[in-house]
């Protein structure tokens, strides 16, 4: 059964691979939160252009106690190779999140302009704007100024035909798959958290508040609030009965020593970690980054075991989860 009385919680990281986990036992872990390699080359990063290999889910299902729940961030493109992987390894999968974000930027193309070129027709000056460049290859620290850029129109009867033409829409979720690992053979669930302290999700630690001076609903409120949703939202929706967790994405430069592209944000991962996991638990994140699984788990009075291969992420992880540490 899990422990009664508060512990002080613990963190050990390793600059290692996470394939094997070899320094885990079996059973020995109560929640996995994890952020892979979405396998998309995000912002050509060498890291990310494969999905991870399945070898790590069947190490996750070995070191993961009976019942255990595991979330797996993901990508909208490859969300679906990546829950095979995991059901192949012997996961259940539960549900998916979507994190819904309003700041998503639309990878597209001018496709009006795309024609004129190809047929050699230059597109018309129509006026000038200014751009602000993003990430570049490198990271935050390379982040451009506004620059003035001239803004074209299509020149040709085919290409007006197709002005405003692209490749893509706005991505407004980030999925996260919920998984859990089979409860044992011959086990119910309440016999299964009496064995292994594992089994269900920690809704009350997650149910979200009412707002003051709302009136409670449905035919049995819970006083506490509603049961939180699987979708985490960054602004209200204004439908007058559901409510969600609010969390906006990260700023840049949050931290001027943390430049990981895809950090995310603590109380999104605080929120994660009270959602599968209780007090005096421990909490592995095997792809590590910069260390906001972790950040989140010791705050929740969770324990924490963390892998990072990357140097540079891994210091930053280091200097986060224990700030009076020497660099």
């Amino acid at each position: 059964m899990p422990p009664k009385n508060i512990q002080t919680p613990t963190h050990q990281i390793y600059p290692d691979s996470c394939y094997g986990l070899e320094k885990l036992a079996d059973a020995s872990v109560d929640a996995l939160i994890t952020d892979p390699p979405y396998g998309i080359a995000y912002q050509n990063h060498e890291w990310d252009k494969a999905l991870p290999q399945p070898q790590i889910w069947e190490d996750g299902l070995r070191v993961l106690k009976s019942g255990a729940f595991g979330l797996v961030f993901s990508s909208v493109r490859l969300m679906h190779r990546l829950m095979v992987n995991l059901e192949d390894s012997g996961f259940l999968i539960k549900d998916v999140l979507f994190w819904a974000y309003l700041n998503g930027m639309p990878k597209s193309r001018a496709v009006a302009l795309g024609i004129d070129k190809e047929l050699g027709i230059k597109s018309e000056v129509i006026g000038k704007y200014n751009y602000v460049q993003g990430y570049q290859k490198g990271g935050a620290e390379n982040y451009s100024p506004q620059k003035e850029k001239p803004k074209y129109a299509p020149s040709s009867e085919l290409a007006q035909q197709y002005a405003g033409a692209g490749l893509g829409i706005k991505p407004a979720y980030e999925p996260i798959i919920l998984v859990q690992k089979p409860i044992e053979k011959g086990l119910n669930v309440a016999q299964n958290i009496i064995k292994y302290g594992t089994g269900a999700l920690n809704l009350e630690q997650t149910r979200i508040p009412y707002a003051k001076g709302e009136g409670k609903v449905g035919h049995n409120p819970h006083p506490e609030g509603r049961v939180a949703a699987n979708i985490l939202r960054t602004e209200a929706f204004e439908d007058g009965y559901d409510k969600f967790f609010l969390i906006p994405k990260v700023r840049q430069h949050a931290e001027d020593f943390n430049h990981h592209p895809t950090l995310k944000p603590v109380a999104l991962m605080q929120h994660l970690v009270k959602l599968i996991s209780f007090e005096n638990q421990t909490v592995l994140d095997p792809f590590m980054g910069s260390g906001s699984t972790g950040v989140a788990a010791l705050a929740l009075q969770r324990s924490f075991v963390g892998y990072e291969l990357d140097e540079a992420y891994f210091k930053i992880a280091q200097k986060r989860l224990d700030p009076k540490r020497e660099a």
